[in-house]
């Protein structure tokens, strides 16, 4: 697969067709797993970590009947080109930016991915947009199996997996959800969902993830456990506690609407004129202003625009995808530039 095709068209999770899609951007399962015969890679060598690389790879072909993947070594790829994948959500950021034997492969819809030589051997990950949590978990359960059947993966009897890391021990399973809450936000009531989601011991980060902030009102939501819960339980609890954010965030949208609609509606349509008049716009504020604009699409404040089209314009903003366009890396304010003039023409297109 050629990565330049990724500046033109986005991965499935970002479709905006998934149910409740105007506050669950996506939903995601990722696995954990380390071959049972190698040493972790904070102990491998490279020779061991490109024997790692070769037994997961030659398994790769076991998941064919599955879903189909192209595989692109990260050590071979530019500062570009990692950067796209990492801001596609493919790799972390530790995958894109360390040294040696790493790989990841994925499929053309950027549902299912693996990152081989990550933390751990193996980070399976698969994602799917909107609310469909346990979906995506039976999907990840299925490639897993068959992984299974081609890796010793290591495992004890009292504590399960074994990962890298002590707090992924146990199932590996990190579930999450991306939510976009910014009438929660805007009325200064998401401290109210912090509070609800860590009471059942469930974490709340930025748009990429642990370590990372919030911008334009995107956060994740994920399971802090690992050890002593099944990944059912782990599923359930997350999908327990959803519905109500969901209808929260819905319940404001709707308040906001009845009693301050003109309020709104400057707020949605000064974004939307900031977005389709700027010469130069930093990241940071085309987060937030796409963000009020989703905002006025999903309350239907601005109808000429779809879910994907707003989603889209947040990943073809980042920097990774400007620099690719352009072909070459772009400073600081040249990306402002550069982005402020492709939003321009993007909206343009759609009148």
């Amino acid at each position: 697969m050629e990565l330049s095709e990724f500046t033109k068209r986005a991965g499935e999770w970002l479709s905006g067709e998934g149910p409740n899609s105007d506050v669950v951007i996506s939903s995601r399962i990722r696995l954990a797993r380390n071959l049972s015969e190698h040493l972790f890679l904070s102990r491998a060598d490279e020779r061991q970590k490109r024997l790692i690389a070769e037994e997961v790879s030659h398994a790769l072909g076991a998941v064919g009947d599955t879903v189909e993947l192209s595989q692109v070594d990260i050590d071979e790829l530019d500062g570009i080109d990692r950067l796209l994948l990492l801001e596609r959500h493919l790799i972390s950021r530790e995958h894109a930016f360390a040294k040696g034997a790493r790989s990841v492969a994925f499929d053309a819809e950027e549902t299912t991915s693996v990152m081989i030589n990550e933390e751990d051997h193996l980070r399976q990950q698969v994602m799917r947009s909107g609310f469909q949590l346990e979906e995506a978990w039976q999907a990840m359960n299925r490639i897993d199996r068959q992984l299974e059947e081609s890796l010793d993966f290591a495992f004890d009897d009292e504590y399960g997996y074994l990962t890298a890391c002590p707090t992924n021990v146990g199932t590996g399973l990190r579930a999450s959800v991306m939510l976009h809450l910014p009438a929660l936000v805007m009325t200064r009531q998401i401290e109210k969902v912090f509070g609800a989601v860590t009471k059942i011991n469930l974490a709340v980060r930025g748009l990429f993830g642990e370590g990372t902030q919030a911008l334009g009102d995107f956060y994740q939501i994920s399971n802090q456990r690992t050890l002593g819960l099944s990944e059912e339980e782990i599923v359930g609890n997350i999908s327990s506690i959803l519905p109500q954010i969901i209808n929260f965030e819905e319940k404001v949208r709707r308040e906001l609407l009845s009693s301050n609609r003109e309020v709104l509606e400057d707020k949605v349509w000064r974004a939307f004129g900031t977005l389709s008049t700027a010469r130069v716009i930093s990241s940071k504020e085309t987060m937030e202003t796409l963000s009020l604009v989703r905002l006025g699409v999903t309350t239907r404040l601005i109808d000429h625009l779809e879910i994907h089209h707003v989603n889209e314009l947040f990943l073809f903003t980042q920097p990774g995808h400007l620099q690719k366009v352009e072909g070459h890396v772009l400073e600081s304010r040249e990306r402002d530039t550069v982005r402020a003039k492709q939003v321009r023409e993007y909206l343009e297109d759609l009148r």
